[in-house]
């Protein structure tokens, strides 16, 4: 979908139920999900072990804690969960420091979303010196906030990390769209009252009640945002 700036004129920032739309990072503005698997899977070679391509779909989406101990319960690899996590964000920071390609349409959205002063926030599992680099690329400018997942007491599929977005930025949850790319961060959005819009990176995810899924971020525009914010009232 092309960028729609015109057709907003018709729909004010008054009379729309839209009040900021909350993006995750990885795999939805940001193509990374297959780095966190190859960074895993060279861990773990590391120390003599070999994952399996099937618990890709276990561990895609985070948090750290959660996939990084299903990964050392799996191979049962001599090392702590927080060893493994630091290996881990290292070796990903590395890998994003040689690439970091956005998904399709994600710099167009950013963009409009800053041009029509529509707050935005950047919600993720990924640990502060992840998303740090990660905004250089993507431009901080373009987000009122940020939350990472080592700044908030549960991260996702737990709800904290939106419903912290949502209190920063001073706006309902339920009036919140969220756009995100694996089930466990829907799973969050939802259990914190927000609508969602799924894009999903590596796994399918299916459409339900305040959740539609589409194929990429071309598919998403501020008024698509706004227009099923009231669809889903």
């Amino acid at each position: 979908m092309t960028s729609t700036v015109p057709a907003l004129s018709t729909r004010t920032a008054e009379g729309s139920a839209l009040q900021a739309v909350l993006l995750d990072m990885d795999g939805t503005l940001v193509d990374t999900e297959g780095f966190w698997w190859d960074v895993e899977v060279e861990v773990f070679a590391a120390l003599g072990h070999t994952l399996d391509e099937s618990w890709r779909h276990v561990v895609v989406g985070g948090p750290m804690s959660r996939s990084a101990g299903f990964l050392i319960e799996a191979t049962g690899a001599g090392i702590s969960l927080a060893e493994l996590s630091v290996l881990l964000n290292e070796g990903f920071e590395q890998r994003i420091g040689r690439e970091l390609p956005l998904m399709p349409g994600a710099g167009r959205l950013l963009a409009e979303l800053s041009a029509h002063k529509m707050p935005a926030a950047l919600v993720t599992a990924s640990h502060r010196r992840v998303v740090d680099q990660v905004l250089d690329s993507l431009g901080s400018h373009h987000f009122a906030l940020t939350v990472a997942g080592d700044e908030v007491p549960r991260t996702k599929p737990h709800p904290d990390p939106y419903l912290a977005a949502a209190a920063g930025l001073g706006v309902d949850p339920a009036r919140c769209a969220v756009v995100e790319d694996t089930a466990t961060g829907v799973a969050a959005a939802e259990a914190a009252g927000c609508h969602v819009v799924a894009v999903p990176s590596v796994a399918p995810i299916a459409p339900a009640a305040r959740r539609t899924v589409v194929g990429s971020l071309e598919e998403v525009d501020l008024a698509f945002l706004r227009g099923l914010m009231t669809q889903m009232r």
